[in-house]
């Protein structure tokens, strides 16, 4: 990993591969499968208002479900010894969920199926994320978050690259599209799995509670103390009552982007290439946040990039052409990972360690629970505007509240 190469241990680097492999569907997610379903729903009659609609109400629907199980799982997670497995759990439910995309669905089974990928890959984000007190040190934190995003974005490339040549030139292979982005989906799902394989055989969890003799109900009576702990420690709930407004623009932004760009007149390809586009660019500027990290405040830093946000999503109100596209793609792949992992980082150092899966369930919760308001918000206000700029004007009124709770959050932190 170039000049950071000697400066990781084997577990942090393997920590990063599995930003790498699952960044490889959350790619499809944002480009390949919302054009692919949209199409589908497009031949069986289905408006497109109504596509983007019900896809956000898939997206919706699967995060509302990873919101629920996040609090409970993540604390059965922190006892000793169940953090892996949980985590395993997770991965192969994302993993075969994306693999089963390829079957010649109706627009409404594939939808379920996209629902079942998508809380297994969410869920797993909660158990990987939580790893991160396990891996490194408070002090390497920030760097190693923005490292994970960075490589996640660039190597989520390469299967993305793969699957776009194939589609593109399925007529020349003598396939039908629709076979060919099937291929794709099983591409990626096996490149998640293989490049995850180093990260099960050697993480081991440092961090934990003992073994009680009834896991899943001591599991809920610590649920329930962490819960009443939050509620007491009011610069973490600050914070993560800012997250959640803040986080609920960029992860509307990121998953809701093809379907708006379609909605607006913008081809298939200039979609693809503009968000493979975000990807290599994103990559340095996720690298440069993280060396910032060191010479700046993470809050700060964080509250410059929820600035730069609200800008895009005011840029995005009046979109309408190609150009457009593209120049917003670069401004997201700017902010993007910057925001994602300086966010995971931050609360990782304020929170105690041998209680991070079950902190990260709730930061899972808001995060989840965040970009349920942010696409079902959009999905609603599209449908009863029949416009999709619509829902992007009240997606720029979060970023609004959430800097100025971010700021509150953040002097409480100082004290």
């Amino acid at each position: 990993m170039g000049k950071f190469r000697n400066k990781l241990t084997k577990l942090e680097k393997y920590w990063i591969l599995y930003d790498v492999g699952n960044s490889a569907f959350i790619m499809l997610v944002s480009t390949i499968i919302p054009i692919y379903f949209k199409n589908i729903a497009q031949s069986n009659g289905v408006s497109a208002a109504n596509s983007t609609a019900y896809w956000g109400y898939a997206i919706s629907i699967s995060t509302l479900i990873v919101a629920v199980l996040g609090p409970i799982l993540g604390t059965l997670a922190d006892t000793k010894g169940y953090k892996r497995p949980l985590f395993t759990l997770f991965l192969m439910l994302g993993v075969l969920g994306c693999a089963s995309l390829s079957l010649p669905l109706s627009w409404i089974v594939f939808l379920a199926v996209f629902i079942v990928a998508k809380v297994g890959v969410s869920g797993s984000l909660i158990f990987y994320d939580a790893m991160l007190p396990d891996v490194t040190s408070d002090e390497r934190m920030d760097l190693l978050s923005s490292l994970g995003y960075a490589w996640g974005y660039i190597g989520s490339c390469v299967p993305f690259v793969a699957s776009l040549l194939l589609i593109l030139s399925a007529e020349k292979l003598s396939i039908t599209s629709s076979f060919a982005t099937g291929i794709a989906f099983v591409l990626n799902a096996m490149w998640w799995l293989l490049i995850t394989i180093p990260l099960l055989k050697n993480y081991k969890q440092l961090h934990y509670v003992e073994v009680k003799s009834n896991a899943l109900s001591n599991a809920f009576k610590r649920l329930g103390r962490t819960f009443k702990d939050i509620k007491k420690e009011k610069e973490i709930f600050t914070f993560l009552l800012a997250f959640f407004f803040y986080i609920d623009g960029v992860y509307t932004i990121i998953e809701m982007a093809t379907s708006y760009g379609k909605d607006v007149g913008i081809s298939d390809n200039n979609l693809l290439f503009a968000l493979l586009l975000t990807q290599v660019v994103a990559f340095p500027f996720a690298i440069l946040f993280g060396k910032l990290s060191k010479k700046f405040k993470t809050e700060n830093l964080i509250g410059f990039s929820i600035a730069g946000y609200f800008l895009i999503a005011i840029f995005a109100l009046q979109l309408d052409k190609a150009w457009e596209f593209w120049f917003l793609a670069v401004c997201v792949a700017m902010f993007q990972g910057a925001i994602q992992a300086l966010s995971r980082s931050y609360f990782a150092k304020i929170i105690p360690k041998e209680k991070s899966s079950e902190y990260f369930g709730f930061f899972d919760i808001f995060g989840k629970g965040a970009s349920f308001t942010g696409t079902m918000l959009m999905g609603i206000t599209t449908q009863l505007s029949g416009n999709s700029k619509t829902g992007v004007a009240f997606i720029s009124l979060m970023f609004i509240v959430g800097f100025l709770i971010f700021k509150k959050a953040s002097k409480m932190q100082k004290k």
